[in-house]
C-alpha cells in the first residue's frame, strides 16, 4: 500500500518488518528470528532511541532500513516512497545519500592505510557532490570544522591511527554528513568511547538534528544517553518491540515490566549501591532460533500470567503518545 501523499506521511515509516537468518545449510531450515513485526515511525528532525541488551536486534534493525541486509517481511517507506520497491542504482543510490550509517566501532570503520581526507573524499566522489581537487579538499576541511576537528588541514593529513577514539568517531559523522543525509542510523556510536567525551558527541548529534534537521535512530543499551537525545523511545527485547513512546514520559512511567527492569539497574546516585526500584530477575532470553508463541519476555517476567507464554501480547495504547505490548494492559490484564 503507497502512501499518496508524502507531506502528510512520516518521514520513516517501518511497518512489520521481520528479519529471519538461516541456520546451517541443504536440509536444516531452522531459521534465526532476529527481528519480529518492528514498526514504527521517524518524524522529521526527530531523534528515536532505540534501546535493549546486546542480541535484541537493534542493529539488524537499522542494517535492514540502510539495506546492507534484505528485509524477510514488510515495508519501509521513506518520505512517503516505498524503499523497498525502488531497485534502480539510481535510486538506490539516492536513497543511499538520503540515509547514512554511522559504525559503533570507530577504530574498525577507518581504514588504517588510507589517510581522513581519502576517507571523506570518497563519498562526495561516488555521490557526486564535489570535483576537482581544490573543491574536494575546500569540502573535506568544511566538513571537519563542522564535526569540530581543528586544525582541519593538519587533521586532513592524518591517519586514523593519529587520532584519538573520539576524534576517529567524528570523522565517521563528518563521512556521513559528506552526501547530505537526511536520515542518520547511529549504531551504539558513544559505547567505545570514554566516558569523559562521550558528552561531546552526543551533543554534537544534537547540534546537527538542530542545525541541519536531520533525523537519527540512535541505538543503545545506555539508558542514560537515551533519555538525555531521544524525542522517542522504543524499547527491543528478542527481536520485538515491548514498548515506545515519547523519551521523558516513558523513563518516567515504564509500563512492561521489561523497561522497568531496564530502569532498575541504572545506577542511583542518592541510593548508594541499591538499584532504584529493586526488580528481580529470573530466567535466561528465550531461544530466537525456536522462539516461544507467547511474549519473549514471559519467562523471565515476575508478573507472568497463565496467558502469557501462550500468546502474543498486541500493542495496547495507554496513554498519549505511549504504548506497550504487554497482556498486563490488554483485556486480560489487570491494569
Amino acid at each position: 500500500m503507497s502512501q499518496s501523499n508524502p507531506e502528510l506521511a512520516p518521514f520513516l515509516n517501518v511497518r512489520g518488518m521481520t528479519k529471519h537468518f538461516p541456520v546451517g545449510i541443504f536440509f536444516n531450515k531452522k531459521q534465526v528470528h532476529a527481528v519480529e513485526d518492528a514498526s514504527f515511525t521517524v518524524q522529521r528532525g526527530q531523534v528515536v532511541a532505540l534501546v535493549g541488551e546486546s542480541g535484541s536486534g537493534k542493529t539488524t534493525t537499522i542494517r535492514m532500513i540502510a539495506r546492507l541486509i534484505p528485509v524477510t517481511q514488510g515495508e519501509i517507506f521513506f518520505k512517503g516512497a516505498d524503499v523497498l520497491k525502488t531497485e534502480p542504482r539510481r535510486a538506490s543510490m539516492d536513497y543511499r545519500s538520503k540515509v547514512q550509517l554511522i559504525f559503533q566501532d570507530p577504530f574498525a570503520s577507518l581504514n588504517a592505510v588510507h589517510t581522513i581526507e581519502h576517507h571523506l573524499a570518497r563519498p562526495l566522489i561516488i555521490h557526486k557532490k564535489a570535483s576537482g581537487r581544490q573543491e574536494i579538499h575546500e569540502r573535506v576541511c568544511n566538513l571537519l570544522e563542522t564535526v569540530e576537528l581543528k586544525p582541519a588541514a593538519e587533521i586532513a593529513n592524518r591517519y586514523p591511527h593519529q587520532l584519538s577514539g573520539g576524534q576517529r568517531q567524528r570523522v565517521a559523522i563528518a563521512r556521513a554528513l559528506a552526501v547530505d543525509p537526511e536520515l542518520i542510523l547511529a549504531d551504539e556510536p558513544i559505547s567505545m568511547l570514554d566516558v569523559s567525551i562521550r558528552m561531546g558527541v552526543l551533543n554534537l548529534i544534537e547540534r546537527l538534528k538542530e542545525e541541519r534537521g536531520i533525523s537519527y535512530v540512535y541505538i543503545t543499551h545506555d539508558l542514560a544517553s537515551a533519555r538525555y537525545i531521544g524525542n522517542q523511545i522504543m524499547v527491543m527485547y528478542a527481536g520485538h518491540l515491548v514498548e515506545g513512546g515519547d523519551g521523558e514520559a516513558l523513563m518516567r512511567e515504564a509500563a512492561h515490566p521489561y523497561t522497568q527492569l531496564l530502569l532498575s539497574a541504572v545506577p542511583n546516585p542518592h541510593a548508594g549501591l541499591r538499584t532504584e526500584k529493586g526488580i528481580g530477575v529470573r530466567g535466561e532470553v528465550p531461544s530466537l532460533i525456536d522462539p516461544p508463541p507467547g511474549c519473549p519476555f514471559a519467562a523471565r517476567c515476575t508478573k507472568v500470567m497463565d496467558i502469557c507464554p501462550q500468546v502474543m501480547p498486541g500493542q495496547t495504547d495507554i496513554r498519549a503518545n505511549h504504548w506497550v505490548r504487554c497482556h498486563l494492559f490488554g483485556p486480560n490484564g489487570m491494569l
